[in-house]
């Protein structure tokens, strides 16, 4: 299994990066309840996201304040990272603070929460930044809609990124518009939810799954 991980890496067209799962809210919507660990369709979250993406990414980090052992038994070979500043302060300061950990300079995010996970993601998105040499960010689009923490960042974004934290502003769309943001368009006309932010959604999504 190594040796084919590592064949589908030296074909990949793009530079090496870095897979960070965005795990670190509090899911007050959801009765606290961790969203990586959960089962949306046929997988506990972290396993789906893990296998989909792990062949294509040089390591694979989780944003995440708790159950570190859990995602240890799960995955022995995952790294961890806590926010830098205490406080739930949103995706924005998870993706600032990955720049602490990780070594490569791009880095895919991908929410925890996330139903659907288009095939060629990475190399698609590295094909939308590279459309303007100043753009520092490229976002995922769903059936037109734009899903901005399940994007790739560049590392030169940090400054932007520690200016917004500092200003109080943690709006990605707001931060992500000084970056020459792009996008990455991809279209699945049986998708519903494009990630599950409620009990309510997980019902309807687990109830639409078996129609």
């Amino acid at each position: 299994m190594k040796r084919i991980i590592k064949k589908i890496r030296k074909q990949m067209d793009y530079p090496t990066t870095d897979l960070v799962i965005l795990a670190g809210g509090q899911a007050r919507r959801m009765n606290g309840i961790n969203k990586l660990l959960q089962k949306f369709d046929d997988k506990i979250q972290l396993i789906k996201i893990h296998q989909n993406l792990k062949s294509r990414v040089e390591n694979v980090w989780i944003n995440s304040h708790r159950d570190h052992s859990i995602y240890e038994c799960l995955i022995p070979s995952v790294k961890m990272y806590k926010d830098d500043e205490s406080g739930f302060l949103g995706p924005l300061m998870g993706m600032k603070s990955a720049w602490s950990h990780v070594q490569s300079d791009y880095v895919l995010f991908v929410p925890c929460d996330v139903t659907y996970i288009p095939k060629k993601v990475i190399s698609r998105l590295h094909q939308a930044m590279q459309r303007n040499p100043l753009c520092e960010v490229a976002v995922v689009e769903i059936n037109g809609k734009a899903l901005f923490p399940f994007c790739l960042l560049k590392r030169s974004s940090l400054p932007k990124l520690m200016n917004h934290l500092d200003q109080k502003q943690r709006s990605l769309k707001l931060c992500f518009a000084e970056m020459h943001m792009q996008v990455a368009r991809f279209k699945n006309h049986a998708l519903f939810f494009h990630s599950i932010n409620s009990l309510d959604e997980l019902q309807q999504h687990r109830q639409l799954n078996f129609l």
